[in-house]
C-alpha cells in the first residue's frame, strides 16, 4: 500500500527520559537516531500526514531531523504525560487535513518499527473493519496502534499520565490485532540501549 492521505501518523517524541538521562529519542542505532528512523518511516507509509509531538528537547529534536518533511506539534504540556501529547497530535493531524480518516500513533523508542508495521496496521483495519487496530506482543498490545476517525474526539480529550492504551481495554469488541514480538524491545534505560546495540 503506497503513502496515501487517507490516514495519517502521529509520533509521540516529548518525554524528557528521566529515567535514562539524556533524550532516548536521540539515541543512534543502525547509523541512525530512533526518531529519525521512525519518521523516515513513517513518511514512507503516510506522506505529508506525519505529525511529530515535541516537547522536552523540541529545538535538538527539529534539528535532528532536517530536511524531512512532517508537520510539528509541541506540546506545551508535556510534563503531564502522554495523554496530553496523543491529543495535541491528533489535533494537529486534522489541521493539516481535516478529511484523514484515522491515524496511527506510534512512540520513538520502538526500534524495531518499519514501514511495513505501518502499512500492516493500515491494512489490518481495512480487511476487518475494526476501529483500532493494535500490536500484540510480550502478552499485551499497545503501540504503534491505528484508530480510525471516530475515536478521535475521544484521543482529543486525552490529558494526563493516561495514554491510548486504556481505550484499548474499553473498546476492545472493536480491536483487532498485530503480531509484533519485535514490539516488546523499547528504550528506557541505559541497560535497555545497551542490550538493543549487542542485539
Amino acid at each position: 500500500m503506497q503513502s496515501n492521505s487517507k490516514y495519517g501518523i502521529v509520533i509521540l517524541a516529548a518525554g524528557n527520559s528521566s529515567r535514562l538521562g539524556e533524550p532516548k529519542q536521540l539515541l543512534k542505532y543502525q547509523d541512525k537516531t530512533l526518531i529519525r528512523h521512525i519518521v523516515e518511516a513513517a513518511i514512507e507509509a503516510a506522506g505529508l500526514e506525519v505529525v511529530v509531538v515535541t516537547g522536552s528537547g523540541a529545538t535538538s529534536i527539529e534539528k535532528e531531523l532536517e530536511p524531512l518533511s512532517f508537520h510539528q506539534a509541541f506540546n506545551a504540556n508535556w510534563e503531564t504525560g502522554m495523554g496530553s501529547s496523543v491529543a495535541a497530535g491528533i489535533a494537529k493531524l486534522l489541521e493539516v487535513n481535516p478529511l484523514v480518516k484515522g491515524a496511527i500513533i506510534a512512540v520513538s523508542d520502538q526500534p524495531f518499527v518499519t514501514l511495513d508495521i505501518f502499512n500492516a496496521l493500515f491494512q489490518k483495519s481495512e480487511e476487518t473493519g475494526a476501529g483500532i487496530a493494535a500490536c500484540a506482543y510480550d502478552d499485551t498490545i499497545g503501540t504503534p496502534v491505528f484508530f480510525s476517525k471516530k475515536y478521535f474526539d475521544i484521543l482529543l480529550k486525552l490529558n494526563g499520565a493516561d495514554g491510548a492504551k486504556k481505550l484499548l481495554k474499553k473498546y476492545e469488541n472493536d480491536v483487532t490485532t498485530l503480531p509484533f514480538p519485535a514490539g516488546s524491545i523499547d528504550i528506557d534505560t541505559a541497560a535497555d540501549y545497551q542490550n538493543l546495540l549487542k542485539s
